[in-house]
């Protein structure tokens, strides 16, 4: 998120740095005005250029930025699918040997409930 913050902060520098350049080139000019034209023309030329050049830069590091984070969701997705299988296996032998020791503490056969004085049995 900062160099997003720093990237957008050096382009507006440059943008500002770049009209406030022209600005002055336009008031303190020795030339005459068709002189001053013609560097106007070459400087707005080599500023865009520049911005270009930049806008491909950032265009170029977004790209290299995404893939980066695809591959750590990537990895990510595949520690959590792995951990998940193995907590599901564990929680199943838990479960077995549980049902083992059930079975070994409870008698073999039937177990009848009494039911407190004075209830009825249902039909």
């Amino acid at each position: 998120m900062s160099d997003r913050d720093e990237f957008g902060a050096f382009l507006m520098g440059f943008i500002v740095g770049g009209v406030a350049g022209a600005i002055s080139a336009l008031l303190l000019a020795p030339q005459s005005g068709e002189e001053t034209r013609a560097i106007i023309k070459e400087k707005s030329i080599e500023l865009r250029d520049r911005a270009n050049e930049t806008i491909d830069d950032a265009y170029v590091q977004a790209e290299k930025a995404a893939v980066e984070a695809r591959t750590r969701f990537d990895e990510l997705a595949k520690v959590t699918r792995e951990r998940t299988d193995d907590l599901a296996r564990h929680g199943q032998v838990v479960l077995e040997e549980q049902k083992a020791k059930i079975s070994e503490v409870l008698p073999k056969k039937k177990v009848e409930v009494q039911k407190p004085e004075g209830e009825t049995p249902a039909a």
